[in-house]
């Protein structure tokens, strides 16, 4: 058994995602391997993401059934079967932060987290709350995917390659460390499929017997996969006769170990990446803001024109251009200057109701100075 411990000390028991096609076996093999860590005084933390499970055989710890229900989320959102367990799964995960509140409380105490999700796999695998718990879940705990095989039905070449590329495609989609579990051996062993899956001629002679169009496509596919077969940790396990559980136990240990060598520097390289985006972020926000308050360097207001100064500051009599005061706009000299003084304002609202009033006498007499210019004949400017 291998749990993993933070820098601090404090332990990590790793989390062990089901997941599987419909019909798998996966809810049986959840109720195999809670039994097994019973007998073995490791009593697991258990959860259920499945709201659409009429019984399960197993007692969660956190059922998604006690938060929602499947039935009126239906009813309320006019939703079929998948829509409603999508809906459900997503409701659920505005919550999950108290869910892993919980965990963390018990994870001093734990030896393992098992997690159960839906039958209909596209519907964890492929949705942004799965792929929320998903994350949430690996960021705090060594996670692995432990995807469930129904052995009976892979013995075709066809169905044998389909579930290797749904394989493929959820490894690369959760990034986590990933275990083939070859379900229902007692009725049919899983060593055909790790010599396909080990010596490609032999996959290649199976090949050869089928006689469709596919055989060519899977021929192909084989040549791609060859690569992801390498890095794959395969068990077969009898969820009813809890064959090879040891075995699937001895994987997950070995994930524990590969999740700390190869997920979690990658984890903690993506966390700091999103980090300096984000104060990156706060600094361009800073930047416009004080670019909009007009702020300079030292952290004064800098004037965008002219107009009253504030209490407490000198008034500075500024030099006119020779050129504005030679100009004949209808003012006098004495006009351009301010008629009032600091000291006869005592407060902000006096001085903005000052200079609107100013300004509303200023182009009264700018109207009326053009009104007489153009009585007297003179050109408008």
């Amino acid at each position: 058994m291998s749990t993993g411990t933070t820098e601090s000390g404090a332990k990590r028991p790793p989390v062990i995602l089901c997941i599987g096609m419909a019909g798998s076996g996966k809810t049986t093999f959840m109720q195999r391997l809670n039994a097994h860590l019973h007998a073995k005084k490791q009593p697991p933390y258990i959860l259920n993401l499945d709201p659409a499970v009429a019984n399960l055989p197993f007692a969660p710890n956190i059922d998604i059934r006690d938060t929602v229900n499947y039935k009126e989320v239906m009813k309320q959102y006019t939703l079929g079967p998948n829509g409603g367990i999508l809906t459900a799964l997503n409701l659920f995960t505005t919550k999950f932060d108290q869910v892993l509140g919980f965990v963390d409380k018990r994870a001093p105490t734990l030896d393992y987290i098992l997690v159960d999700t839906p039958g209909q796999i596209e519907i964890f695998t492929w949705s942004a709350s799965g792929s929320i718990i998903t994350d949430t879940l690996a960021a705090s705990y060594p996670t692995m995917v432990a995807y469930i095989i129904d052995t009976p039905r892979t013995t075709a070449p066809a169905t044998f390659m389909s579930n290797m590329l749904y394989a493929c495609s959820i490894l690369y989609k959760t990034k986590v460390p990933f275990i083939l579990v070859f379900n229902k051996t007692d009725v049919k062993s899983h060593d055909f499929a790790v010599e396909w899956m080990t010596d490609f001629e032999t996959f290649q002679e199976a090949l050869q017997k089928d006689k469709t169009y596919m055989s060519s496509l899977m021929n192909s596919m084989s040549l791609v996969l060859d690569e992801f077969y390498s890095h794959l940790k395969v068990v077969g396990v009898s969820a009813v006769t809890g064959a090879g559980m040891d075995d699937f136990m001895k994987a997950v240990d070995e994930a524990v170990v590969e999740y700390d060598r190869d997920y979690k520097p990658e984890l903690e390289r993506v966390l700091e990446e999103r980090r300096k985006r984000q104060e990156a972020h706060k600094e361009e926000q800073m930047a416009r803001m004080l670019k909009d308050m007009a702020m300079d360097e030292k952290g004064k207001e800098v004037r965008l024109g002219k107009g009253l100064p504030r209490r407490g500051e000198e008034v500075e009599e500024e030099e006119e251009d020779e050129d504005l005061n030679s100009d004949d706009d209808g003012f006098e000299d004495h006009e351009r200057r301010p008629r009032y003084k600091r000291e006869d304002l005592d407060s902000d609202d006096e001085d903005i109701t000052a200079w609107k009033q100013d300004l509303e006498e200023r182009k009264a007499r700018s109207e009326e100075a053009s009104f007489q210019r153009f009585i007297s004949g003179q050109r408008l400017e």
